[in-house]
């Protein structure tokens, strides 16, 4: 019998991908495991627009007029402030999630932009520190690899106490991917699947928190700036509580935030969108005094210069992207697609980062797919792609008006859905309405 295409008709709370990961379940019997960030529609920067100025407000000439775009980080306790030429830095990743390649691309092309980047959990490798000019420390719950000489050597230390892929979560590094040189550098056994506490050892609350913070100080002699790290979930909270511990500086990660390894059901339904969650860690700060005394970095699906602009606009000081400066030196890169099909997928869906058999070299400790990706045009790649956001970034601020990208403010923005006007607390564009303020 033929069956008529119009008749069939699918269900909207079992779909043809619920059924298959129905049936997954049924036949493995356990969770599944993939890297990258929430796949699932959400409010995000692009529901908001610019408004750009004509007659009620000049914009800038860009052949003529310039556009500043640095920013010190850490300015609040720290005797040497991070000082960055621009406001896009690169997200913590560890090594072992990536490979030492990929590692020193990073710093390559943090490092010719002027900006920082991030160890990771894991420790911190000679590659890295030698590329980077500015280099972030992150202490997790872990403390794979921590030890005071490392810390002095950085130029910041971010303690880490969730990430927006699985706020409340610990970190997930498979077997497959812990080579002599990973389970040396984390004191871990070779080809054993490693998972990290979800909460650091040696404190239970922010009190505790404060008194590492300062060990952290003494430790480096006051010089470093100290970050804290929050996936966004009670960020209002949060964010206070990390100002009230001493931090410099706080970071806020989204939902849509990467991971190398967890849940698929952590990364889908736990946290909220990094849209609110600027909104509400600037309210925060704001209500304590202290923007932008303390300086917060927003991370979780940054992609573009756009994305910069509107976070900067609703009054983030920096922003930290981890997947997309993956993308820029390879990730998912339409390249060996025939180890894309051996791995079961394609690219450009590819999030099988947790498996080590990342085709393109980016996101594996395995030596004969690492050697897929040069350190120096992986360098060179994200140096590009990072010229390209700022670009785009200026051309917004100047379009606005903005002498410096940092001058960008809420009232630049207009909100294209309700959804994103109450969750950022800017106008629905054509109206003054912000839903959900003013009582109604």
């Amino acid at each position: 019998m033929t069956i008529d295409p119009r008749t069939l008709r699918t269900s909207a709370s079992f779909p043809p991908e619920t059924i298959a990961e129905i049936q997954r379940a049924a036949d493995k019997g356990v969770y599944d495991i993939r890297g990258l960030g929430a796949k699932r529609e959400v409010p995000t920067f692009d529901d908001l627009v610019l408004l750009g100025a004509s007659v009620s407000r000049y914009p800038l000439e860009g052949y003529r007029e310039t556009c500043d775009t640095s920013v010190t980080l850490g300015t609040r306790h720290a005797t040497k402030p991070l000082e960055l030429k621009i406001p896009i830095t690169i997200a913590g990743m560890s090594f072992g999630a990536l490979g030492a390649n990929a590692k020193e691309s990073l710093g390559r092309g943090a490092t010719a932009m002027g900006t920082s980047t991030t160890t990771g959990d894991g420790g911190m490798t000679p590659e890295e520190r030698e590329s980077s000019e500015k280099l972030v420390y992150q202490l997790l719950p872990s403390r794979y690899g921590m030890n005071p000489a490392d810390l002095r050597k950085a130029d910041a230390i971010e303690v880490v106490v969730g990430q927006g892929a699985k706020p409340g979560g610990g970190g997930m590094l498979l077997g497959q991917k812990i080579t002599e040189r990973v389970a040396g550098m984390r004191d871990l056994p070779v080809g054993i699947d490693q998972r990290s506490a979800c909460r650091h050892p040696d404190w239970t609350g922010p009190d505790d928190m404060e008194i590492k913070i300062r060990e952290l100080r003494e430790i480096t002699g006051w010089e470093k700036p100290i970050y804290v790290k929050v996936g966004a979930t009670r960020t209002s909270y949060d964010v206070a509580l990390a100002v009230k511990a001493g931090a410099d500086v706080v970071v806020v990660d989204g939902m849509q935030g990467g991971t190398a390894a967890t849940q698929d059901v952590f990364i889908e339904h736990v946290g909220i969108p990094t849209l609110p969650a600027v909104r509400l860690a600037v309210e925060a700060l704001k209500e304590l005094d202290m923007h932008r005394k303390v300086q917060l970095i927003v991370s979780g699906g940054i992609r573009t210069g756009a994305d910069v602009a509107k976070a900067l606009a609703m009054g983030a000081d920096a922003v930290a992207i981890g997947s997309a400066a993956m993308m820029a030196i390879g990730c998912n890169a339409p390249v060996y697609e025939e180890d894309y099909e051996k791995i079961g997928t394609k690219p450009g869906f590819c999030h099988h980062c947790h498996t080590g058999r990342c085709p393109v070299g980016v996101a594996t400790q395995a030596p004969e797919l690492e050697k897929r990706l040069d350190p120096e045009r992986g360098g060179r790649l994200l140096k590009n792609y990072l010229t390209t956001m700022v670009l785009e970034l200026q051309t917004l601020a100047r379009a606005c008006g903005k002498s410096h990208v940092l001058n960008l403010e809420p009232e630049d923005l207009a909100a294209l859905t309700i959804e994103a006007a109450a969750m950022a607390k800017v106008p629905l564009a054509g109206t003054d309405w912000i839903p959900g303020a003013g009582g109604y």
